[in-house]
């Protein structure tokens, strides 16, 4: 039996093990303790690992196998979902409103007894936001902030933390906006960590770590997108997706 590495929270630069180290139950767990500083959680993005773990308990350090993620071409947008994108009110932002949409992500849900983003993480992302490393997508009503995503950004990769809703569909239009950009600068790959059946009606394809890791190896060679993140005046999500999706169909990754 595996056992886990204690980090220590005193050197952000201690290496993490090797994620093939992860255990198999609880899937990809791989280390526990150390901190949330800016430079261990760039060093974690960068190898493939993440923090998740809830109130009270120690972090926990995951590497699940496989992992969750969209490629260009992946994200699924239906004819009805096509026609919501086109008529929406809503109006969707980048970067405009970062602590909202973390702290939206972290209200507590109907279906849930808690949530994972504990004040600590909270933070910590507010802390990556300022230095251009975690982003978000804003979805407004007017004036009333109803949906969001936000997450981590790192040279060609963008890896997906949470998202949520106060009106239907709002975390979708919001998902949609923000990976038609992310295609268009050139970004390789969105890590969405694990599948779940939402994720599965957008298109999520599930790799094996290795297969994720030399994909994440090859987007850690581009050059990072620099501030201020702004979406094209011309973006539209639908015409972006379906022109992705047919190259998808004659040439796919």
């Amino acid at each position: 039996m595996r056992r886990l590495r204690w980090l220590n929270e005193n050197l952000p630069d201690e290496p993490f093990p090797a994620v093939d180290e992860a255990m198999e139950e609880p899937n990809g767990l791989l280390a526990v303790g150390g901190d949330l500083t800016p430079e261990r959680l760039t060093a974690a993005y960068r190898q493939g690992i993440f923090p998740w773990y809830g109130e009270g308990q120690p972090i926990l350090w995951w590497s699940p196998d496989p992992r969750g993620i969209f490629l260009p071409g992946d994200f699924h947008v239906s004819r009805s979902f096509r026609r919501r994108l086109n008529q929406t009110r809503l109006r969707v932002t980048l970067d405009e409103a970062f602590e909202a949409v973390i702290a939206g992500c972290a209200s507590p849900r109907p279906d849930q007894d808690g949530t994972w983003i504990t004040r600590e993480m909270i933070a910590a992302y507010i802390e990556l936001h300022y230095l251009n490393r975690a982003h978000s997508v804003e979805v407004w009503l007017e004036d009333e902030l109803v949906g969001g995503v936000y997450g981590v950004a790192l040279h060609g990769a963008f890896f997906g933390e949470s998202m949520f809703s106060r009106r239907p569909e709002a975390s979708k239009i919001g998902l949609a906006y923000l990976t038609a950009q992310l295609w268009r600068w050139g970004f390789q790959l969105f890590d969405c960590q694990m599948s779940n059946p939402h994720l599965e009606r957008l298109g999520i394809r599930e790799v094996p770590r290795r297969e994720y890791l030399q994909r994440l190896g090859s987007a850690m060679l581009q050059p990072h997108q620099p501030a201020p993140w702004r979406f094209d005046s011309d973006l539209n999500p639908a015409a972006e997706h379906a022109a992705w999706a047919r190259w998808h169909r004659e040439d796919p990754p």
